[in-house]
């Protein structure tokens, strides 16, 4: 699984339009639209090896926990990205990862806006300027 992070002072997104992907997410009153201030926004891609690592979650969650404790933020956006290269997974999988790490970061006392997946959004993030606030992960 590969991440990217941005420490944002706000974010938010309109869903557009279908994707390409053969798996849409219903779109309602709820996630078609939402907005977050003081947030960390992560675009994550799963990959294939995902698929047969049975500590994939317990080790994502606990990189995500690292940054969101040195920034000390409890938001959390979590935005399916294919575009980060390596071998994806099957988008089965990748749809359920990310309804998995939105579980485990709630169930940890996190607010999380979980973006739709297999659509196309229109964004707006103003992402801050120090050290940490932008950092990529590839975890095993």
């Amino acid at each position: 699984m590969r991440f990217l992070s941005f420490h944002v002072n706000n974010f938010g997104y309109k869903v557009t339009k279908k994707g390409r992907s053969k798996i849409l997410e219903d779109i309602t009153e709820e996630n078609k639209e939402n907005q977050v201030e003081n947030a960390i926004v992560l675009f994550i891609a799963t990959e294939k090896e995902d698929e047969s690592n049975p500590d994939i979650y317990e080790n994502v969650i606990r990189e995500i926990l690292k940054i969101a404790i040195q920034l000390k933020v409890k938001n959390i956006v979590l935005i399916p990205f294919a575009h980060l290269f390596g071998k994806l997974s099957s988008l089965d999988f990748a749809f359920e990862s990310l309804k998995n790490i939105e579980r485990l970061l709630k169930e940890r006392g996190f607010s999380v806006i979980r973006m739709p997946f297999g659509w196309f959004s229109e964004f707006d993030m103003k992402a801050k300027g120090h050290p940490l606030s932008r950092i990529s992960r590839i975890i095993n």
